[in-house]
């Protein structure tokens, strides 16, 4: 386990052109991390037809988990688990399908590199899906490396330093 500085919670409301969206950080196995891994599913594993085992779950105990909520339904969430105290993985990222393309994720981006900055971390790194390149493109982050294989999808390796 990395140690890290972190708050323990952060808030940021943000307010979209059409939408209000909450983003907070939210604590391990607590009913709203049900929600938001429900979520996470439904997005990122139900259409490859996985599903995360409890030893997965239990893995992430450590990490921090970011959500953005409408009242208490999380419409967009991800991960940044540390791998030492300056570089950060930001993982897990997902809109509802619904709510894309309203700028959710470029928000939700957005607020993660500012719990990162605050917890002392210096690069985000990623592995994108190749579908998703052009969107980290757009917040700054650079290709690193070739085309790989991730749960069954091509993925690029991308990361960003924090100014």
């Amino acid at each position: 386990m990395v140690a890290i500085r972190r708050r323990t919670e952060l808030f940021l409301p943000v307010t979209l052109s059409r939408y209000p969206m909450e983003l907070r950080q939210i604590q391990h196995n607590t009913p709203e991390y049900d929600r938001v891994v429900a979520l996470r599913h439904r997005v990122l594993r139900a259409p490859l037809g996985l599903d995360f085992t409890p030893e997965q779950l239990a893995e992430e105990a450590d990490d921090i988990h970011l959500a953005g909520f409408e009242g208490e339904t999380p419409i967009a969430c991800l991960i940044l688990t540390p791998l030492s105290p300056q570089v950060f993985k930001m993982r897990q990222v997902a809109v509802a399908p619904e709510r894309q393309g309203e700028g959710l994720g470029r928000k939700i981006v957005e607020y993660s590199e500012s719990v990162a900055r605050a917890a002392g971390c210096e690069q985000i790194t990623l592995h994108a899906r190749e579908t998703v390149v052009p969107f980290y493109l757009r917040a700054g982050y650079a290709v690193v490396g070739e085309p790989f294989e991730e749960v069954t999808l091509p993925h690029r390796e991308m990361h960003k330093w924090l100014k």
